[in-house]
């Protein structure tokens, strides 16, 4: 199955990236665009058996998906000048561009298309990603959760949802980023040096995550689990409450929205 990536930027690399380590789509089937050459160099010198190309039209042509990681403001010139057919699979990685405008770009109205929001972590293979479909076949979307699932955890979820999940994940990612980043400073302040205690907070993260994704829970039974009567994490809990850390997360994932 050829795949045409246009665009070798942070979000369209990690994407090629991804690929090639997967089990789908091999990666000598995948050819990636780019108007400048160092970043496809970059590429090809981890995966020679990648091809890239500065001309989207080569990278298209004859490809069954592709996948456009451009910026939004971009997406309407570099859609526009493509020459695609119908039968082709138009998967869309720009934020805030929704299935009506960007069939608008398209010859073919009708054809089917996808809008794909991963997050950053996908680099790691690790990524939350959502799907939206328009046109799609029942296999063609089970085709993409496949190849998505192989990055993460994918998902699919109606158009009208994409901005509230996509605050959630996202940019939500940088919200537990953050909450990493604070929990040092804190360590640093009590004695532990920033690297260690990077890997402590990181790795009590991932546990965590780990906990809710691998077992018929919920983050308030786990939760009860440590905050033993008297103990000190209860003491930690009512803190953040008291402090506001609910509302304040709340509030950041709204406001991202």
């Amino acid at each position: 199955m050829k795949t045409a990536i246009i665009g070798a930027g942070n979000m369209g690399g990690s994407i090629a990236r991804g690929l090639a380590k997967g089990t789908i789509i091999p990666a000598n089937d995948i050819i990636v665009s780019n108007p400048t050459q160092s970043k496809l160099d970059v590429l090809k010198a981890e995966f020679p058996a990648l091809q890239t190309t500065r001309d989207n039209q080569e990278a298209v042509t004859g490809a069954e998906l592709i996948i456009l990681a451009v910026k939004p403001w971009l997406m309407k010139s570099v859609v526009s000048e493509l020459k695609l057919k119908s039968k082709q699979i138009l998967i869309s990685v720009a934020a805030g561009i929704p299935f009506e405008e960007l069939a608008h770009y398209v010859a073919d109205k009708e054809m089917t298309m996808f809008r794909l929001i991963p997050n950053t972590a996908i680099s790691e293979m690790e990524s939350m990603t959502l799907i939206s479909s328009r046109n799609a076949s029942k296999e063609q979307e089970q085709l993409l959760l496949d190849i998505f699932n192989q990055m993460g955890l994918a998902m699919l979820i109606p158009e009208e949802k994409i901005a509230a999940a996509t605050a959630m994940t996202s940019c939500g990612i940088a919200y537990v980023l953050k909450y990493i980043q604070t929990a040092m400073q804190a360590g640093i302040e009590m004695g532990i040096y920033p690297k260690d205690g990077m890997r402590m907070i990181a790795q009590s993260v991932k546990g965590a995550a780990e906990l809710i994704l691998n077992n018929d829970t919920h983050p308030s039974v786990e939760i009860d689990k440590v905050c033993t009567p008297g103990g000190i994490t209860i003491k930690g809990i009512n803190e953040l409450e008291h402090r506001g850390f609910s509302s304040a997360i709340i509030n950041a994932i709204k406001a991202s929205k």
